[in-house]
């Protein structure tokens, strides 16, 4: 077994009881993605801006008139640019001061609290919808900041893939678990008392009280490698540390022109990931007609085998390695996003296909993508890397959600958007098969797995 330099002083079984614990939080903030961002958040926030608009193509935005439609697109690009700017810092603030576990629960609760706060999205509050999601996007970016990069330090090198695999199934099943309550209440919201704008609120906010809840066992669970003794240093000189220690490590890139490769292909291809995951169930409502009931249900078939799949791509990159594995599956995005565009108006079934493909691929895709990231950084420094690398992950889809949003806005076509969404799987393929990897790794100062 290759040993990594961060673990190689610790037990197996204090390493397992420690990637227990990481897991839970993919279990715990799950809801959010699964939830809010992919089911009942996009086509809700687009109902109600459609409602402040009446008949009139466009509703107010600060200084600009935005389609109803292009809406939500929009405001998820507005949340990808705060994360550009504030996940680096945050990065850089958990390992200069070695406090990663305080700064992971204050973005968590913060996120969780916004949630909570969809309570009160209703009538015509399309902005303050807009303004809880950037809250809560946000502060989920940056809490997974400081979440990803305790994976160099509780796996060693060979057990990445499989450890990182787990996390991302071990969530998918958080999430589809909630998500069936949500579809029990939407479907029989009736039968509890409420409407069906009220079961999509209790929807919301419950996502936000079960990403609060969980996250308690991790923070149980997580330690932190390295604190500053108390009183050694205030906060506002760990902030000011924290921006010096940034700018050494964006300068410092420059010594690892392939880490910096991967960075920036995996953020073109991750853009498309995101996108097609955040923008599915607004397709599927607003260009295929497709009922409430249908795309929760999909979505929650997608949970389910998406937790198969990335246990099944793991154990492929154990046996082909997880380069190969990554690039085979961005070509199956590429054929996914392809056939979207034909998919026939009110076609459940096709819709169900697609998503049972989407499944396969999806979490592995991410799974050995953050695993692959965590050998060609440079040890001691892997909040600050991953707060770049986090740039392009989960909610993070800036150049998708305004190539989609700039679509829609021209031409109020949901079928040439999402066909926009090709070029980001067919550059990330390309760029991924140019990189040299074991020679990235070498780079870093890390050992290379058996197989990569």
């Amino acid at each position: 077994m290759t040993v990594s330099p961060d673990v190689v002083e610790e037990s197996p079984q204090a390493r397992r009881r420690e990637q227990f614990g990481w897991y839970w939080y993919d279990w715990a903030n799950s809801a959010f993605p699964t939830t809010v961002l992919t089911v009942f958040l996009g086509p809700y926030l687009t109902t109600i801006a459609e409602k402040a608009a009446g008949s009139a193509p466009y509703v107010p935005v600060l200084w600009f008139d935005v389609r109803p439609s292009a809406y939500y697109s929009f405001v998820v690009g507005v949340a990808a640019i705060l994360q550009i700017i504030l996940m680096p810092m945050v990065g850089a603030l958990a390992d200069h001061t070695g406090r990663k576990k305080e700064i992971m629960a204050v973005f968590a609760y913060l996120g969780a609290g916004a949630t909570v706060c969809f309570w009160f999205l209703s009538g015509d509050r399309y902005l303050l919808g807009g303004l809880l999601f950037i809250v809560a996007s946000v502060s989920f970016a940056a809490a997974f900041v400081v979440y990803n990069s305790f994976l160099p330090q509780i796996a060693t090198a060979d057990e990445r893939d499989k450890v990182s695999a787990r996390g991302w199934g071990f969530g998918y099943l958080g999430g589809g678990l909630l998500l069936v309550l949500h579809l029990a209440l939407f479907l029989y919201h009736d039968s509890f008392g409420v409407s069906e704008g009220d079961a999509v609120r209790i929807a919301l906010a419950s996502s936000g009280l079960w990403w609060g809840g969980f996250t308690v066992i991790p923070m149980l669970r997580l330690r932190n490698r390295r604190a500053l003794a108390p009183g050694t240093e205030s906060a506002g000189r760990a902030v000011t540390g924290s921006f010096r220690q940034l700018g050494r490590t964006i300068k410092g890139l420059r010594a690892y022109p392939l880490t910096l490769a991967f960075l920036l292909t995996y953020l073109i291809y991750n853009d498309g990931v995101q996108t097609v995951i955040s923008f599915s169930a607004t397709y599927a409502d607003k260009e295929l007609g497709l009922s409430q009931t249908v795309r929760i249900a999909a979505i929650l078939m997608v949970q389910f085998v998406a937790f198969g799949g990335a246990l099944l791509l793991g154990r492929l990159a154990g046996s082909f390695g997880a380069k190969k594995v990554v690039m085979y599956a961005l070509v199956a995005w590429t054929v996914v996003v392809a056939v979207a565009y034909f998919l026939p108006k009110g076609s459940a079934a096709a819709f169900f296909a697609l998503g049972f493909a989407i499944a396969i691929v999806m979490g592995g895709t991410q799974a050995l993508s953050r695993s692959l990231f965590s050998h060609v950084i440079p040890q001691g420094k892997e909040a600050e890397y991953y707060s770049l690398y986090e740039i392009s992950d989960k909610g993070s889809t800036f150049l998708g959600s305004f190539t989609l949003g700039l679509a829609l806005q021209l031409t109020d076509s949901y079928r040439l958007g999402i066909l926009t969404l090709v070029v980001f799987f067919v550059v990330g393929l390309a760029g991924l098969a140019a990189i040299n990897l074991p020679k990235a790794i070498r780079a870093a100062g890390n050992p290379v797995p058996e197989r990569i």
